[in-house]
């Protein structure tokens, strides 16, 4: 029996990212279509299959340990987007400031997705949802940029609409306008004592 189903859900790729280089700030640039290996996004700086854990981890471990990067790819959605900029009173926020590989659309509440759901792309790769990506300083710093003063207000209006990070499953393709499917797995609720 399968534990994993397709949700019903489909999405459309609307942008396409990578991160050239990571002396820069967290800004990423358009591309057409992506080559997806199991080490992420070729030409991305955060793609390998091993990364150096940092403060989001540091009560599993010291930061600086080589743990498995799950974090290769950095997911948005479009309505989520539009709703941070609507409660920030803003015009628009871009995926690329937020450091974002996918944009994608049609997909309700794409960062309360369930960790380990699978998303298919048509064109052959599936990533592995890991987490939510929770919202931080450093596209705030980007944002205000853009909109003078409007950055310390990022951090309170993306929670919970700020996407979420994946690894690669299959490698294959990712294009632009490419349909996705979610499929999630069997959800239980659990308390720890």
């Amino acid at each position: 029996m399968a534990v994993i189903k397709d949700s019903g859900s489909r999405g459309v790729v609307d942008s396409l990212f990578i991160h050239t280089n990571a002396n820069d700030d967290i800004t990423t640039v358009p591309i057409d279509s992506v080559n997806v290996s199991f080490a992420g996004f070729d030409g991305d700086s955060h793609t390998g299959l091993t990364r150096e854990s940092c403060v989001r981890v540091k009560r599993q471990y010291p930061v600086g340990t080589v743990i498995r990067n799950t974090r290769q790819i950095s997911i948005v959605s479009q309505e989520e987007l539009q709703s941070i900029a609507q409660t920030m009173k803003v015009s628009g926020i871009q995926p690329e400031w937020l450091g974002a590989n996918l944009c994608l659309s049609g997909i309700p509440e794409l960062t309360k997705v369930p960790p380990a759901s699978r998303l298919l792309f048509s064109s052959g790769a599936t990533l592995v949802v890991d987490v939510e990506n929770e919202p931080c300083k450093y596209p705030a710093d980007i944002i205000d940029e853009h909109y003078k003063g409007a950055g310390k207000l990022f951090v309170k209006s993306a929670m919970q609409r700020r996407g979420v990070t994946a690894w690669v499953e299959r490698e294959g393709m990712i294009n632009l306008r490419d349909t996705v499917e979610v499929h999630v797995p069997k959800l239980h609720h659990w308390i720890s004592h």
